[in-house]
């Protein structure tokens, strides 16, 4: 029996198989039917069974997809579909209409249906529908039919679900697909509750974990995710994902997501790179995690205690997966592969001049003093795991990279004592030369890569080892310069170098301008920031903050304009109509002028009835002071706005509050984020608050 009959079978008795494998969920170029089947055979071999078909860049799946498939797609994915069964190999075929569907027409709800008919006739059993990276504002005809976009989307996703009838596996992605997105949080979002209770229970969710791109991913987050959406989650994870940066790849293990995890959830597909080849390492190493399991396994020794996993090992998974890479690389069997030189044909006789090919050897020997003719050498096992450390993960650079880094650091660090003689002479020296062999080292990789006999996988490859050899060339001239060896590098010291010596484009001109570029580099230097200075609040300050205030609750685009909103407290304090009291304001400068303020009421149950709104004694009794904050779109840093808030709670806690708490509109999300993520802050429920209206509180 197939695994896919098998997992008929299970789902029958009520056990369900773990979801593995990959989804092509990126944006850019597809991977090609050929490269999809080949795919197929890994995950056979590997112990993956499922591939998610959702590339954002097919017209038909997204951006055109109410267009049926022609004579000729379809012959495609009905082979395509036939090879992933062959292969033991689940095809769900997913489908994005969020971009522009009105959830409440029947036309539209009956043309999604068509086309998904469409797609089962060509042999398909699974299916997914995709409502992520859309807007959340609603239609007027959809708010008329529909409480919520998350009541639309289930609606919808409900009836189609039940229109297909028996099927392998159904999934729902949501819009809010992570934590990050949820407002204010997991636990209390109600796009999330909406999705978890009414979703029906046949259909799986998927989830990227904390963030788009997670770092980690815990027991204890999955167990919330659990909670709220009354099913484990399928993990689409983005750890490999590199379509948000065409200058990086990512060729470290699966890691930083425990085995713990496999239990509690429906599944893992991994979203990898967008070039198809240098996926091995990511699809090989969540292989090898999958399979992990709580009798099995040895801690890495490498791994640090809070970090070690009883059962799987991100450093020998990524060996076993850089061991079977090699093979690859140094086969032919990949289209575009070099041949091995041909037999030599017996010539047979003819009149006309023979046509010169390539009959596997030289025609040239070097003689006594000459050149030796150029040999290739082969790739190694060493050069692969180079290649993995300089393109690690999105949170960290492999050992060898981080290594690099440091080391060019303290050299620039010190370059004094490479030009005169101090107790640290000696150590610059022996460091420069330890440099120099590692820089050595990336070259010799390239030159074996650029010679690998598969070139499939160089092409894919080749942009970014240029890349990386070219920068690490430019570093060590720079290190060869500071230590006055040979003549200055043009490509380091001239002030019009030529193109390859810098970097990033119109992009990278764009990324140097900003205040906060440099901040989320993995190997950090101390950032570039503005200064800012905090100050009490002077009544010749009002008419800034107001201008502050009107500025950032003005309406515009996206936005709807103040005097059409329902009032909140904090307005007529930011508004100037109420003083706030002694001590408890305070104002945020830049080099620029005013670029924020924080204003506080010891007592608001007076600034309350000053707008006529009827708060019940309890919200007083708990939390009888208010607070605003208001910070310039200019100021990117947090830390600056953080520090003058907690200047103002320290002086209302010296007023004898015992706590604070302040009125937030939905649609502000800048400050509902600010707020959630200063972590002192929870929600709190508050009757008769304008519809839209969030409270936070907090005891001091």
């Amino acid at each position: 029996m197939s695994k896919a009959g098998h997992a008929k079978r299970e789902s029958q008795t009520g056990t369900r198989r773990f979801i593995s494998g990959v989804v092509e969920g990126f944006y850019g170029r597809p991977w090609t039917m050929e490269q999809r089947t080949d795919l197929f055979k890994r995950e056979q071999k590997w112990g993956l069974n499922t591939y998610l078909y959702a590339p954002k860049d097919d017209y038909k799946h997204r951006m055109y997809w109410r267009d049926l498939y022609s004579a000729e797609e379809a012959e495609q994915l009905i082979t395509l579909i036939s090879a992933a069964k062959q292969h033991d190999v689940e095809f769900i075929y997913a489908i994005s209409p969020g971009l522009d569907i009105t959830f409440s027409n029947p036309k539209e709800v009956a043309v999604l249906k068509k086309k998904l008919d469409q797609v089962k006739e060509f042999g398909c059993t699974s299916f997914s529908l995709l409502f992520d990276d859309i807007e959340t504002e609603m239609c007027p005809a959809d708010k008329q039919a529909f409480s919520s976009f998350a009541h639309a989307q289930v609606a919808v996703t409900n009836e189609v679900y039940q229109h297909l009838g028996e099927m392998e596996t159904f999934l729902f992605c949501p819009t809010d697909y992570c934590d990050a997105f949820c407002t204010p949080n997991v636990s209390q979002s109600s796009y999330l509750h909406t999705v978890g209770e009414k979703l029906l229970p046949g259909i799986d969710i998927l989830w990227t974990g904390p963030k788009v791109v997670s770092h980690h991913i815990t027991v204890e987050s999955i167990e919330e995710v659990f909670s709220v959406l009354k099913r484990a989650p399928v993990i689409w994870d983005n750890i490999h994902a590199n379509d948000y940066d065409p200058q990086r790849l990512f060729l470290g293990p699966y890691k930083d997501r425990p085995s713990e995890l496999i239990p509690k959830l429906r599944g893992v597909l991994t979203n990898p790179n967008c070039e198809f080849y240098p996926n091995f390492v990511a699809i090989h190493t969540l292989a090898t995690w999958c399979k992990s399991t709580t009798d099995g396994g040895l801690r890495d020794v490498e791994m640090s205690d809070e970090e070690q996993d009883p059962c799987y090992s991100p450093q020998k998974a990524l060996t076993l997966a850089l061991t079977d890479w090699l093979q690859e690389f140094l086969s032919t069997d990949q289209p575009g592969g070099l041949s091995r030189p041909p037999a030599r044909l017996k010539k047979e006789s003819s009149d006309e001049e023979p046509m010169q090919t390539d009959m596997g050897e030289s025609s040239y020997n070097p003689g006594p003093g000459e050149n030796p003719l150029y040999t290739a050498e082969p790739l190694t096992l060493d050069d692969l795991k180079l290649l993995s450390d300089l393109f690690y993960l999105p949170y960290e650079h492999g050992p060898t990279a981080r290594t690099m880094l440091q080391e060019l650091d303290w050299l620039k660090n010190h370059h004094q004592a490479a030009t005169a003689e101090t107790d640290k002479t000696a150590e610059w020296c022996s460091r420069a030369q330890q440099f120099d062999e590692m820089c050595d080292a990336v070259v010799q990789m390239f030159n074996r890569l650029s010679n690998a006999p598969n070139r499939s996988i160089l092409y894919d490859l080749y942009n970014y080892i240029c890349d990386i050899k070219s920068g690490v060339s430019l570093a060590r001239a720079y290190v060869k310069t500071l230590g006055g060896r040979g003549r200055p590098s043009a490509q380091v010291m001239n002030d019009e170098p030529e193109p390859w010596g810098f970097r990033g484009g119109l992009s990278g001109e764009f990324q140097r301008m900003l205040p906060c570029h440099g901040n989320r580099d993995l190997f950090r230097h101390p950032p570039m920031t503005a200064v800012y200075s905090i100050r009490p609040f002077c009544p010749e300050d009002k008419m800034e903050v107001q201008r502050i205030f009107r500025e950032m609750q003005g309406g515009g685009e996206g936005k709807v304009p103040l005097m059409t909103q329902p009032p909140l407290i904090t307005d007529s304090l930011s508004a100037g109509e109420i003083p706030p009291s002694p001590q408890c304001a305070f104002v945020l400068e830049d080099e620029i002028g005013m670029c924020g303020y924080t204003l506080a009421l010891t007592d608001a149950k007076p600034a309350a009835a000053n707008i006529q709104r009827e708060v019940t004694d309890l919200l007083f009794e708990d939390f009888p002071s208010l607070l605003t904050i208001q910070v310039l779109p200019r100021v990117t840093d947090p830390a600056p706005a953080k520090r003058m808030i907690g200047q103002l709670l320290s002086s209302i806690r010296s007023n004898g509050s015992k706590g604070v708490f302040c009125e937030l509109r939905q649609s502000d999300k800048r400050m509902v984020d600010f707020y959630t993520k200063l972590g002192s802050f929870k929600t709190i429920k508050v009757a008769g608050l304008p519809q839209d209206t969030l409270a936070m509180g907090m005891s001091l």
